[in-house]
């Protein structure tokens, strides 16, 4: 007997029902703003979303609330940064494993070789090739500081 792999968009629905049961706000609230998320996306590329992109919008919302916090924190309305936070820790349970630090070295040794890249001017080449690898699966600044270092 065969077990099935649970999507990400069919354990959102589950702890959507589970956080609705036990009337816990913040986790509620946060699973469908992401389901939001993902069906708006699913809208403007005309198909449903697989677990890769639905990655991906993960991402992106969990990226955005860690920058809402910091811009909260500034203005001194830590309340407001605490809430953030906690949505991007509730977030990234829904996330794909990120990849390690010597994970990301290998892809981008490979991506240096695909894209020929001789010097720190062609970090452009190199990203290009590997971003799409990687996407979903690893910040695009660490991805970035790592083909530098390799570069250099």
């Amino acid at each position: 007997m065969e077990l099935k792999k649970v999507s990400v968009k069919e354990k959102l629905v589950e702890d959507l029902k589970k956080a609705m049961k036990a009337r816990e706000q913040l986790r509620l609230e946060t699973i469908r703003m992401l389901i939001t998320a993902i069906k708006n996306k699913e809208i403007e590329i005309g198909k449903e979303l697989d677990d890769q992109l639905t990655g991906e919008v993960t991402a992106k919302a969990v990226k955005q609330r860690h920058e809402a916090a910091i811009q909260y924190r500034n203005a001194e309305r830590h309340d407001l940064a605490d809430k953030e936070e906690a949505e991007a820790v509730l977030l990234s349970e829904y996330m794909p494993e990120q990849l390690n630090s010597d994970v990301l070295r290998d892809f981008a040794r490979q991506a240096i070789g695909e894209s020929r890249a001789e010097s720190i001017k062609d970090i452009g080449k190199v990203m290009k090739v590997l971003m799409p690898k990687v996407k979903g699966r690893a910040d695009g600044g660490t991805v970035k500081k790592i083909v530098k270092e390799l570069l250099s």
